[in-house]
């Protein structure tokens, strides 16, 4: 039975599909996760670099021995295509036909890629390795782990490397990501032992500074401007438009340029981790 699409999923599944054409056409990225900043100068020109790091850095914790990887949340297909490459045999799951498309059109035959949500994967075929790189957050840990745990090889393992929440009373300015404790409790119950867990927080931080500024310098100036020439047009239509969507703009309004996303707020309401779980006997 298909997993039907909320409003939330499609918005987020709009925005990938945005962040993928704006990133791919305006700052030659191939990657839609966070950068690697760790000895990188945190500048808006080496975020592809950063990102490379990122992929460097997740490969480099891929356990010995592993041969056959389920890539989840898949992305344009850039991480399967660097694991290709490093001599991995990769699978993918992708939600959103948009980027399960032009994963296809760049691993060609190299891979099947499961066009679904994970939730809903129905294969018979088992992985050494089932990675989340910054799709775990979208997936009920008591869903996605036990999930997992049923597609590995006896000694497989769980690789995840994504943003987490710190329990902090406040109002946190930065949604997404689980409580820690709730993973490992839902890893427990599945029979999953930690193997490694690292904290990056402090390397992976500098993408909101750099997004806060692409925002403040360039976003935000030019649909000001925008703005400006349609008023001068079409004044009530853009008029009715703002009424129409005052509310979804007052919450972009207040996510993007409100001040709150830095680096800083990142550090100390988020953490940045990567986790490694093995498979324990049944």
């Amino acid at each position: 039975m298909a997993v039907k699409k909320d409003k939330k999923t499609v918005s987020r599944e709009v925005s990938l599909e945005i962040s993928a054409i704006c990133g791919k056409h305006f700052l030659n990225l191939d990657h839609l996760h966070y950068g690697y900043w760790k000895e990188l100068e945190p500048k808006l020109i080496n975020l592809a670099q950063a990102q490379i790091n990122y992929a460097e850095f997740l490969a480099s914790n891929i356990p010995a021995g592993i041969k056959i990887i389920l890539d989840v949340g898949c992305g344009m297909g850039h991480m399967a295509k660097f694991l290709i490459e490093k001599g991995y045999e990769v699978d993918c799951v992708s939600p959103s036909h948009f980027l399960a498309k032009k994963a296809k059109e760049l691993l060609n035959e190299k891979t099947n890629i499961y066009e679904c949500f994970f939730e809903e994967l129905d294969t018979e075929k088992k992985y050494d390795l089932v990675m989340f790189s910054e799709s775990f957050q979208y997936i009920k840990p008591e869903e996605s782990l036990p999930k997992a745990h049923k597609l590995l090889n006896a000694d497989g393992n769980i690789l995840i490397c994504d943003v987490f929440k710190k329990p902090i009373e406040s109002r946190n300015p930065l949604p997404g990501g689980f409580q820690l404790e709730r993973v490992y409790a839902a890893a427990k119950n599945c029979g999953l032992k930690l193997e490694t867990e690292l904290d990056i927080t402090d390397a992976t931080a500098a993408n909101i500074d750099i997004e806060h500024q692409f925002f403040a310098e360039v976003a935000q100036p030019v649909m000001g401007l925008v703005e400006k020439l349609i008023e001068s047009r079409h004044p009530l239509i853009l008029k009715l438009v703002k009424w129409k969507f005052r509310k979804k703009a007052a919450k972009i309004e207040k996510k993007y340029f409100s001040g709150e996303r830095t680096g800083e707020n990142f550090k100390k309401f988020k953490t940045y981790r990567l986790m490694l779980y093995k498979r324990t006997a049944d």
